[in-house]
């Protein structure tokens, strides 16, 4: 189904973006896990804001009056999972669709609003509706679940912004963005993503394999144009010998126990107020999705250990 991920560990997304609300649907969540509360605010406000480091440089209005509160709906008691289904949603406290008015009889350049429209007839042009970032919140909290069940198990996930268009100096970035801001324009980004405490074996061959699983999650994000793990495209300028025992942490589709890396590069928004695009828009889209490609990492990793 195109708004569930994952089988035995699922979640369900649901919402528009200038809808009521936004939300998901876990099942398979285990009975007995303990829910960092505070922890699931920190990840929120992360891709809210963006990463700490770069304050708030970049980023739309609406992300950061958006308070993202979560209420849950069924499946935990007393800070703790019931192995129930979990429902939780997050209000649109901001929503304001009459920005969005004048693209009821027009196309955004770069947008799904054509092919939704031609696949269903009918398409939410409130901000771009289901193909909003704004469903992305959802993601961070139903992988902030993943990933508290995951380092009970020793599995740790960090990502970070590592650059912005050319700029690889992080102590740059805020300037960079402000840059292109100021010209009413955007920049793309790179994220990696570590994990570490894998345990060997996690993966399959062939069809299911790990990295196969992990570039089906990440290509699920907004914006998000590629992905590479290991060497990736660099590796393509090094002779077999210079490269041989870089494996990226996963061998035949399969964890080896070392370390994995991998990095996922996100496009510059087009919507823009140099291509003639009203609403509230991100600079930079790369700096709100560190905790998404967290999320979506754990989200997919937790289906390989239950």
């Amino acid at each position: 189904m195109a708004n569930t991920f994952g089988d035995k560990w699922s979640f369900t997304s649901f919402g528009e973006s200038h809808g009521a609300a936004i939300g998901g649907v876990l099942d398979g969540v285990p009975a007995g896990i303990a829910i960092d509360f505070d922890m699931i605010r920190e990840e929120l406000k992360r891709r809210r804001e963006g990463v700490s480091e770069l304050g708030s440089e970049g980023v739309s209005a609406r992300a950061m009056r958006e308070p993202d509160e979560v209420e849950w709906l069924s499946g935990v008691m007393d800070g703790k999972t019931l192995g129930t289904p979990i429902a939780f949603i997050l209000r649109n406290k901001d929503a304001r669709p009459e920005d969005y008015e004048y693209l009821k009889h027009t196309y955004r350049v770069g947008h799904a609003d054509k092919v939704y429209e031609q696949k269903y007839g009918i398409r939410d042009w409130r901000g771009g509706g289901r193909a909003s970032a704004r469903e992305t919140a959802a993601r961070v909290v139903a992988g902030c679940i993943a990933k508290q069940q995951l380092a009970a198990q020793g599995v740790h996930i960090q990502a970070e912004l590592i650059q912005v268009g050319a700029e690889k100096d992080p102590a740059r970035f805020a300037e960079t963005i402000a840059r292109y801001q100021q010209k009413g324009d955007s920049i793309g980004g790179i994220i990696e993503c570590r994990i570490n405490g894998l345990p060997v074996g996690t993966g399959e061959p062939i069809f299911d394999k790990l990295q196969a699983h992990l570039a089906f999650a990440m290509m699920s994000i907004n914006a998000c144009k590629g992905f590479e793990y290991g060497t990736g495209f660099g590796g393509v300028t090094e002779p077999g010998s210079a490269i041989n025992g870089l494996s990226g942490g996963i061998a035949g589709g399969i964890a080896d126990g070392s370390e994995i890396v991998f990095r996922c590069v996100f496009k510059p928004t087009p919507s823009t107020p140099k291509a003639g695009v009203k609403g509230r828009h991100d600079a930079c889209v790369a700096v709100r999705a560190v905790p998404v490609v967290e999320a979506m990492t754990a989200l997919s990793l937790v289906q390989f250990l239950l």
